[in-house]
Formats: structure tokens, C-alpha cells, sequence
């Protein structure tokens, strides 16, 4: 299969949509393209509610966007214990966590800076 090149729009939204089959929780997207010196476009941020979970949505992303567009995440890291993983598809970054991971680190806290969008769920509804 050929990789084609896929915008930012897409791959986000295949990671979305990777992070809802799997019921993925409190899901938000925030912009870091207006701060300086950031490391990537945009965060997915999203959590689990077990290591179990957290792992089914990682599965899930990569499922849904290798499909899809035949790419696959330059690095991921913490599959080990699956409290925070890390997917890096470069201008993309998706943080898995578990839900009291999550809170204690607070991502979002320390990008307050980012353009926030909350992502409404099928499940939170």
C-alpha cells in the first residue's frame, strides 16, 4: 500500500475517531501552533480508565490511522505500564492516560497558553 501525505485535519480526525471507538474519556485538542519554540501543532489529550483501557485506545489510534492513511506513530512511548503513553506522529501528539495520571501531571495546565477545544463524545452524552 502506498502512505499517502495526510493533513493535520485528518490524522486528527482518524485519532478522534480511534479514541471514540474504544470510549476514550474527556478528550480535548489543544492548538499550540501560536506559541513559540512548541515541539508540534497540536496535543490529543484523552484518558482511560484502566491500563487495559489505556492500551485498547493506543491500539485503537494506530488501528484506525494505519488503515486509513497507512502511517504509523514516529515514537511512542510508556506501553509498559500504560498510566501515560505518548504517540508522537510529529505534528500530532496523543497523550494517553489514566485518569489520575492525567490529573497529577495536568498538560493542560502547563499549555494554558493553547487554543482548547473539549471534544464532545457519544458516550458523554
Amino acid at each position: 500500500m502506498q502512505k499517502r501525505k495526510a493533513s493535520a485535519d485528518e490524522l486528527i480526525a482518524l485519532i478522534l475517531q480511534g479514541i471514540e471507538d474504544v470510549k476514550g474519556h474527556d478528550t480535548i485538542l489543544l492548538d499550540l501552533r501560536e506559541i513559540e519554540n512548541t515541539v508540534c501543532d497540536y496535543f490529543i489529550i484523552c484518558n482511560g480508565t484502566s491500563n487495559t483501557q489505556v492500551n485498547a485506545i493506543v491500539g485503537s489510534i494506530q488501528k484506525t490511522v494505519s488503515k486509513a492513511i497507512q502511517d504509523k506513530p514516529w515514537h511512542i512511548e510508556g506501553q509498559d505500564n500504560a498510566e501515560w503513553v505518548l504517540m508522537d506522529y510529529v505534528n500530532v501528539v496523543v497523550h494517553v492516560f489514566q485518569k489520575q495520571i492525567r490529573d497529577f501531571y495536568d498538560i493542560e495546565g502547563l499549555w494554558g497558553d493553547a487554543k482548547f477545544t473539549a471534544i464532545e463524545s457519544s458516550i458523554n452524552q
